[in-house]
């Protein structure tokens, strides 16, 4: 019955709902009555009643022999409903800030160039600049269309990167183009550092994709580590700007 699981979804029990459609089918009846319509047993729809009584679901009558109950009018019902929502709406900023406070952090697994693809995708709808600890010959190795498919992208959204990359020939070539692409890199050497993936850093989101014999991507939503690697990534890039000077 269609009625009986609306009434259950906003908050009535099965048996609650039982008993309150029973009663606006009687219009009004003894608990004997009620709980023969509602096919409850009498000791039940007592209890029952009397809760629902203190809910507002129904109202009570002593008459001279006997007690009547009657169910609320349902129009009641609907504004008991969108007033319990206005005081849910009024709270839900406070309600989102513990939310997001202690909740735990999402984490997204892919697996494939085609996953590694999505989780670079995802650092498109950076709001922040992205701070990039890459390996760019590993990237370039398993997807030739890098530079036209993101980077080009991602310097036409106007999403500026900060790098820190391995100073081999790729890495060279990445930083020469800097100016074209929103982009400053900062080059480590590539013997005594070895990257073999990628991690990205934006907004509330730390995105890690590794291509050294596995291509897997991880997507870490969480404001505490995203934070925490943006502070790490500060020392690393002030450390990478001490070596490049050194002649």
């Amino acid at each position: 019955m269609i009625s009986l699981d609306v009434l259950i979804q906003i908050g009535f029990t099965q048996k609650e709902a039982q008993i309150y459609l029973g009663c606006l089918r009687l219009g009004s009846g003894t608990v004997l009555q009620i709980s023969r319509e509602a096919d409850v047993s009498r000791g039940s729809c007592y209890d029952l009643l009397e809760e629902m009584l203190e809910k507002a679901y129904v109202s009570k009558l002593h008459e001279v022999k006997h007690v009547i109950y009657s169910p609320v009018d349902p129009e009641v019902l609907l504004k008991q409903g969108r007033e319990k929502l206005r005081d849910f709406e009024l709270i839900l900023p406070e309600l989102k800030g513990l939310f997001h406070k202690r909740s735990h952090p999402r984490v997204r697994y892919f697996e494939g160039i085609e996953g590694i693809k999505r989780v670079y995708e995802d650092t498109l709808t950076a709001t922040t600049e992205i701070l990039n600890y890459t390996n760019s010959l590993e990237v370039r190795r398993y997807w030739p269309g890098y530079d036209q498919d993101y980077i080009e992208f991602r310097a036409k959204k106007g999403i500026f990167l900060k790098c820190i990359a391995p100073d081999d020939e790729v890495g060279k070539g990445v930083k020469h183009t800097d100016s074209s692409f929103l982009r400053e890199t900062r080059l480590l050497s590539s013997q005594e550092f070895k990257f073999t993936n990628e991690i990205n850093i934006y907004d509330n989101k730390v995105a890690i994709t590794s291509f050294h014999n596995e291509l897997i991507g991880i997507l870490i939503e969480s404001k505490e580590i995203a934070d925490t690697q943006r502070d790490i990534f500060k020392m690393a890039w002030a450390f990478a700007g001490m070596k490049s000077t050194k002649p």
